[in-house]
């Protein structure tokens, strides 16, 4: 199975999701996430899924349990990058991500979890 890296950039963490994710894959990220929120003391999470083509319910599901999670460690969680087919299967699905917060790209992800402000 394969792991998906979690960067440190200062008081924030970056997941760039460049693999179609499987349950199993999807599992573990959650798992490292909160391990690696905990440890670091991130204030913020930024999950890039811009590459990803295909997100199903179990993965839309555990997009907001991901950013539950950060929201209990303290950390604000913000997903980029998702494509319009992405967004409307989502919608289709009835999943709308919600408490998620979303930005187009990761310049404005980083804005909002810099408070609106890029240094």
């Amino acid at each position: 199975m394969e792991r998906i890296p979690i960067l440190r950039m200062g008081k924030h963490l970056l997941v760039t999701i460049q693999i179609d994710m499987q349950d199993q894959t999807a599992l573990q990220l959650q798992e490292d996430l909160a391990g690696q929120i905990e440890k670091s003391g991130a204030h913020g999470v930024l999950i890039d899924v811009s590459a990803l083509e295909v997100v199903d319910s179990f993965i839309g599901r555990m997009l907001v349990s991901i950013s539950d999670i950060g929201r209990l460690l303290g950390a604000t969680t913000v997903v980029v990058g998702i494509r319009p087919a992405v967004a409307i299967t989502l919608v289709e699905l009835g999943l709308s991500l919600g408490g998620v917060r979303t930005a187009l790209n990761v310049e404005r992800g980083m804005a909002i979890l810099d408070g609106g402000r890029r240094n």
